[in-house]
C-alpha cells in the first residue's frame, strides 16, 4: 500500500477500529460484573474511553503492520482482567463473559452495514462517500474481530468458550494453552495459516451482512 492511500485508510478506519476494540473489551467487563466479578469495574476498564484499552503493539503497531502489507487486518486491545473465580459459577458464567466480546462486535457490524445501506440510499449527499468508506472499514474490523475471538483457543474468547462448555477434564486440557496461545496466534498471523482459516469464515459473513441489508 502507497503511503497515501494509508493515510487515507487510517482516516477511515480509525474510529471503527476504536469503536470496535472498546466495545469489545468493556462488554467483557460489564458481563463479568453481571455476573459477580468486580474486577474490570474496580480497575475502570468498563468504559468507553478508548485510551483504557489501547495496546500499543496490538491495537496500533501490528494493525498497520497488516494494512500496509495488504493482509488481513489483525490486532488485539489489552484483554479486561476478568477474575473467573469471582463469578457466581465460574465454568458456566465464563461462557457468557467470553461470547460478550464477539457479539459485541456482530452488533457494531450490523449497525455500520445499516449505516453502509444509508449511504448507498443518498449517494448525492456530501457525506455519502466517506460515510461509506468508514462503514465498509466498521463491516470490516467488526467481522474481523468476531471471527477471530471465536477461534477455540484460550486465551481468545472462544478458547474460554470451550473451556465453559467442554466436560471437566478436556476444559482442563485446553486450559493449560492459555500462557501460550497469543505465541500461537502470532506465529500462524505471520504465516498464511490464520489467512486459510479465517477468511472462508470472514466471506460467510460477508455474505450474510449483504443478503441482509442488500448490500
Amino acid at each position: 500500500m502507497q503511503f497515501d492511500q494509508l493515510i487515507q485508510t487510517i482516516a477511515l478506519a480509525a474510529i471503527p477500529v476504536l469503536f470496535a476494540i472498546t466495545l469489545h473489551e468493556a462488554a467483557h467487563g460489564y458481563v463479568a460484573r453481571h455476573f459477580g466479578d468486580m474486577t474490570a469495574f474496580r480497575e475502570g476498564r468498563i468504559s468507553l474511553n478508548p485510551a483504557r484499552h489501547i495496546d500499543p503493539f496490538g491495537t496500533v503497531i501490528l494493525p498497520l503492520l497488516t494494512l500496509w502489507m495488504g493482509g488481513i487486518l489483525f490486532g488485539w486491545a489489552k484483554p479486561v482482567p476478568v477474575n473467573f473465580a469471582a463469578l457466581r459459577n465460574p465454568k458456566k458464567d465464563m461462557l457468557w463473559v467470553a461470547i460478550a466480546g464477539p457479539a459485541s462486535n456482530l452488533v457494531m457490524a450490523l449497525g455500520w452495514a445499516f449505516l453502509y445501506k444509508m449511504g448507498l440510499m443518498f449517494p448525492e449527499n456530501y457525506f455519502a462517500e466517506p460515510m461509506l468508506g468508514m462503514a465498509m472499514w466498521g463491516i470490516r474490523i467488526n467481522v474481523v474481530l468476531m471471527v477471530l475471538n471465536l477461534l477455540p483457543l484460550p486465551p481468545l474468547d472462544g478458547g474460554r468458550v470451550a473451556v465453559s462448555l467442554l466436560p471437566h477434564r478436556q476444559a482442563f486440557q485446553l486450559a493449560k494453552i492459555e500462557p501460550y496461545g497469543m505465541f500461537i496466534l502470532i506465529f500462524l498471523a505471520i504465516t498464511p495459516v490464520l489467512s486459510w482459516v479465517l477468511s472462508p469464515l470472514i466471506e460467510g459473513v460477508y455474505k450474510l451482512l449483504s443478503s441482509l441489508f442488500g448490500i
